[in-house]
């Protein structure tokens, strides 16, 4: 069923929730819940546009590294929701040689650039804004005391606007694209 009534009063029920116990939908919690929905449906789209790029990062395409990140969400979201998951510091360390294996294939960063290019890199760029939203209201609900969540997730949930950073810009170079930086003017 696509309905169940129960949240007409504003609230949503946990993982973790004791018998009878909902918590409000606008809880720090359920905004962080809210906010990795959000970038895990436009990542949905990141992956549709990905399935024409070619190129591989350590042997993955484009499109399944956008799936892998999908899969990696549902855990921190299973975590956030009280679920008994969590991501594992391997998950990190896997990301982190992806996004090495990119920088070695690039120039260095000297500034920063103004979003655009081609249409798959754009869409990385709003991913990346998504994702440091997501981990901004990770963070406070995090602080508030509302979760608890372990250092692997909060490592990735850091570490994943670096990657979507390091897609956009991986995609405009093999479009031969040049960075445009910004002019202060």
């Amino acid at each position: 069923m696509l309905y169940t009534r129960k949240g007409d009063t504003g609230t949503t029920k946990t993982f973790d929730a004791k018998p009878g116990e909902r918590i409000s939908k606008a809880s720090c919690r359920t905004e962080a819940l809210g906010a990795m929905d959000e970038l895990n449906s436009f990542l949905g789209l990141c992956k549709v546009k990905a399935k024409d790029s070619r190129f591989k990062i350590k042997d993955l395409s484009m499109e399944d590294i956008v799936h892998q990140i999908q899969q990696s969400l549902f855990i921190v979201q299973a975590e956030l929701a009280g679920a008994p998951k969590t991501i594992e510091m391997t998950k990190v360390e896997n990301m982190e040689k992806l996004i090495d294996a990119m920088e070695s294939e690039m120039p260095p960063i000297k500034t920063f650039f103004i979003s655009g290019g081609t249409e798959l890199a754009a869409l990385f760029d709003v991913s990346r804004t998504l994702a440091r939203k997501a981990e901004r209201g990770i963070i406070r609900a995090v602080e508030d005391g509302e979760v608890k969540l372990g250092q692997g997730t909060l490592s990735y949930v850091n570490r994943l606007s670096s990657l979507l950073y390091g897609l956009a810009r991986l995609t405009n170079y093999k479009a031969s694209i040049k960075e445009e930086p910004p002019t202060y003017v």
